[in-house]
């Protein structure tokens, strides 16, 4: 795996002054996979942005301390939300919003210990049972929180998550067939869900839990389903049905959905992301073999900036007015299984130019931003962060933004160096500091972005 971008700086911390909501420390660990190529087009600030257009947007406080994601009907939040948020906050380092949706989620469990799907904002439940989808999202978003976090606070992240991997094993998946069911209260071999099949996170549940036959097994199945369904189907390259039986065939009860679910639409669009992660952390052949299908329809259709939102199985588009993230930053991840860098570049670039404010889009897009960065790594093989050992190097910059001084508090003078950066990587001063705290006139600089480099890491600074 290539080093990739951000050699001018470090993002391992980023301060930052968020809405109403006090965030002390983000961290971005950019890790390199196991497998394949990563963008080397990434810019410094491109997961602060992306990260903190979708908190202000979609994040919004209960009370007690719980946070819950806006849906489309900004009044209420699906569980699938809540688990998409959970994984931004736990790769990002926002303790704050992790442990309130976390505990939003708990507050809205049905009697298995998975979370009903939709909530009526902070108050009821209006749509009963869980959605797989969203429990194993939680599950990975628990393991990385307790990588970041330790168990010693008030939440016990291990014990929860071990506790909801049980749950998922005994309610949803069905009984004897290894079929990945898309809830607890339904579907099994005559209904399931492509998009939910996260194989990767079943190779990490089985050891996590010491249960690595059984997961593996379900791991196994979810190909087969997919080889299954794209072979009956006459599909082309990766175009699987949004919902479908076990043996391939089409689904008969969800009448409800996009054509039946018998389209490759806003369901299938997340399964490309969803293998590719089993590729960059495991380099499992069949995740290479579907991701290299997946290439070769961007390839086919003229490239990443071609891709339509939804297809049937033969290739034909369904609708060629607009773009949307969902299904593009979908191919990105997968095109990290190329072998060209410049394949990679350009889906990193096409998604990143595919901004929208719809929930959906607006989620996934960050979440693709994060995988491609690094950000979305496999948590059994990332690094303990614990508060104790960030705070043994933590300090306070204020106020930020500002508009004529800055202070940094730190909390030793032992000796250090301090660099200012323009956001294009310019160096504007650099001093070293022996004392406790510095004042520094940035009244000559001009309204923007700025980067505060303190012992190699740096710190986002906005001037007004």
């Amino acid at each position: 795996m290539n080093k990739r971008y951000l050699t001018t700086v470090s993002l391992l911390f980023l301060l930052i002054n968020l809405s109403n909501a006090q965030i002390s420390q983000v961290s971005f660990l950019n890790r390199d996979y196991d497998y394949g190529i990563q963008p080397t087009n990434i810019q410094a600030n491109d997961l602060y942005d992306v990260y903190v257009a979708w908190r202000n947007a979609f994040a919004t406080p209960c009370t007690n301390g719980r946070y819950r994601i806006k849906f489309d009907t900004p009044t209420e939040t699906v569980s699938e939300g809540v688990a998409y948020g959970m994984l931004l906050s736990a790769y990002a380092n926002d303790k704050q919003l992790f442990d309130g949706l976390w505990l939003y989620y708990q507050d809205f469990s049905n009697a298995n210990g998975l979370m009903n799907w939709k909530i009526d904002g902070c108050s009821s439940v209006i749509g009963q049972n869980g959605a797989t989808d969203a429990e194993l999202d939680a599950a990975i978003a628990l393991m990385v929180a307790e990588k970041r976090w330790g168990n010693a606070g008030a939440i016990n992240y291990q014990n929860d998550a071990k506790a909801l991997i049980a749950a998922i094993k005994n309610h949803e998946v069905e009984a004897n067939t290894n079929v990945l069911k898309p809830g607890d209260a339904w579907g099994g071999s005559v209904n399931t869900n492509p998009s939910y099949f996260t194989t990767g996170y079943f190779r990490v549940l089985g050891e996590y839990t010491n249960d690595v036959t059984f997961w593996n097994a379900v791991a196994n199945k979810c190909y087969n389903i997919i080889d299954a369904n794209l072979s009956k189907q006459s599909a082309v390259y990766n175009l699987v049905s949004d919902w479908c039986e076990a043996d391939g065939d089409y689904s008969t009860i969800v009448s409800w959905a996009y054509n039946e679910g018998k389209s490759y639409y806003y369901d299938a669009a997340r399964t490309p992301w969803r293998i590719a992660i089993d590729y960059v952390w495991h380099g499992h052949s069949k995740a290479l073999e579907y991701s290299v299908l997946c290439n070769n329809f961007v390839t086919d259709k003229g490239g990443f900036d071609q891709i339509y939102p939804g297809y049937n199985q033969t290739g034909v588009a369904i609708n060629t007015t607009y773009k949307d993230p969902t299904f593009t930053g979908a191919y990105a991840t997968a095109g990290m299984s190329s072998s060209t860098q410049s394949f990679v570049n350009n889906g990193y670039a096409e998604l990143k130019n595919q901004s929208t404010s719809a929930y959906f889009g607006a989620t996934l897009r960050a979440i693709y931003m994060f995988a491609l960065s690094g950000n979305m790594y496999n948590p059994l093989e990332a690094p303990v962060l614990s508060i104790t050992e960030l705070n043994d190097f933590s300090f306070e910059i204020y106020p930020n933004p500002t508009s004529d001084y800055l202070f940094v508090d730190f909390k030793s003078s032992r000796p250090k160096t301090i660099a200012l950066y323009s956001i294009d990587g310019a160096k504007l001063l650099s001093i070293p500091v022996n004392a406790s705290e510095i004042r520094l006139d940035i009244r000559h600089l001009n309204s923007g972005i700025y980067l505060l480099n303190i012992d190699e890491e740096s710190y986002k600074i906005v001037k007004l």
